[in-house]
C-alpha cells in the first residue's frame, strides 16, 4: 500500500517564549501590555520594564507568603492595593503569577483581590477592560487620588499590603496614611518627587541659616531639592518604625536605569519604636520642619 503524503500533517508552529518570561506567565497578557510584540519577542525596552517588574514582585512575594499563611479560615481573603497604578503592569503580574494560580484555585479555602487604584480615568477604563478579557474577576480599578481612596466605600476597610510606585511628591505619604488606616501587614514604596519637604526648608532657610551650620547642606537651590528628598525618605522611614513597622531600604533597579531608585519596604511587627518618634520629632525640630507635624507625621 502506498504510504499516505505526511504533508498534510502540517502542525501550526509555536512561537519560542523568550527565557525572560516566567513559567506559567499569561503570553496574551504580556502581549496586551506591550511588554511582548505581536510574534511574542522582546526589544530591549520592554526586557528592561520586565526585568524591573518581576524583580520588583520578588519583593513582594515574601510579604504574600507570609500574609497568606496567616489566613487559615475558609472564605479569608488577601488583598492588595496599588496606588498610582498606571497601566497596572505590576498588578496584572502580580495576579497572574500568584492570585490567579494560588488564591483563586478551588482548592485554596483563601481569595485574593488586587485593587489599582488611578487618577487617569482612560487608563482605569483600559485595565478594567482588560482585566474582564481574561478573566481576571480578581480585580478591581478604582478612578480614585491616593488622599480619597482611604475614605472610598469600594474599598474593604482592611488591605493587607499597600504598593506605591512613583507616587509623585505627597501621593507616597497619603499611601503610607492610607496603609496606616488599613491596617496593612506590609509596604512597598517607591517614593518621587518629592517637593514639599524642599518648599518648607526654602521658607525657613534664612532662621535655619542663623542657627545651626548644618542649613549649609540647603544652601543651595540644587542642594535643597535634593537633601529634601533625601531627608523626607528618612523622616518616612522613622515614621513607620514609630508606628509599628519593621523598615527596610534597598535599591529598586540599578542607577544606570533610573534615578528614582530607592525602595522602601515596611512589614508590620506591632511593636511601635519609641526612639524612632523621639528621632523624627527632633529632625523636624532641628530642620524647621515644625509644619508638618499633626499634618503629615501624626506623632500622638
Amino acid at each position: 500500500m502506498k504510504a499516505k503524503p505526511t504533508a498534510s500533517l502540517k502542525t501550526a508552529a509555536v512561537p519560542d517564549v523568550p527565557p525572560e518570561v516566567r513559567p506559567g506567565q499569561s503570553i496574551e497578557l504580556l502581549k496586551a501590555l506591550h511588554i511582548l510584540t505581536r510574534e511574542g519577542k522582546l526589544n530591549q525596552d520592554s526586557r528592561r520594564k520586565l526585568k524591573q517588574v518581576y524583580h520588583l514582585c520578588q519583593f513582594i512575594e515574601g510579604p504574600l507568603k507570609s500574609v497568606l499563611d496567616s489566613k487559615k479560615a475558609p472564605g479569608a481573603r488577601l488583598t492588595l492595593a496599588d496606588h498610582g497604578a498606571g497601566k497596572s503592569y505590576l498588578g496584572f503580574i502580580l495576579y497572574d503569577l500568584y492570585f490567579k494560580a494560588v488564591l483563586d484555585s478551588a482548592a485554596s479555602p483563601v481569595q485574593g483581590h488586587i485593587y489599582g487604584i488611578e487618577t487617569r480615568a482612560e487608563l482605569v477604563a483600559s485595565s478594567r477592560a482588560l482585566a474582564q478579557r481574561l478573566g481576571f474577576y480578581g480585580m478591581s480599578f478604582l478612578n480614585l487620588s491616593v488622599a480619597d481612596s482611604a475614605a472610598s466605600a469600594e474599598l474593604p476597610e482592611q488591605i493587607d499590603i499597600v504598593t506605591a510606585l512613583h507616587a509623585c511628591d505627597t501621593a507616597t505619604d497619603d499611601a503610607i496614611d492610607f496603609a496606616l488606616q488599613k491596617k496593612a501587614q506590609a509596604l512597598v514604596l517607591v517614593p518621587c518627587c518629592q517637593a514639599e519637604v524642599a518648599a518648607c526648608l526654602r521658607q525657613t532657610k534664612a532662621l535655619t541659616l542663623s542657627r545651626t551650620p548644618l542649613a549649609e547642606l540647603w544652601r543651595h537651590p540644587l542642594h535643597t531639592r535634593e537633601f529634601g528628598s533625601q531627608i523626607t525618605n528618612v523622616l518616612r522611614c522613622l515614621y513607620l518604625e514609630a508606628r509599628g513597622y519593621q523598615v527596610t531600604v534597598t535599591e529598586l533597579v540599578g542607577w544606570e536605569h533610573s534615578l528614582k531608585n530607592e525602595l522602601i519596604l515596611a512589614r508590620y511587627t506591632g511593636q511601635p519604636k519609641h526612639s524612632a518618634a523621639t528621632r523624627l520629632q527632633a529632625l523636624l525640630t532641628q530642620f524647621g520642619l515644625e509644619s508638618l507635624i499633626g499634618v503629615r507625621f501624626k506623632l500622638s
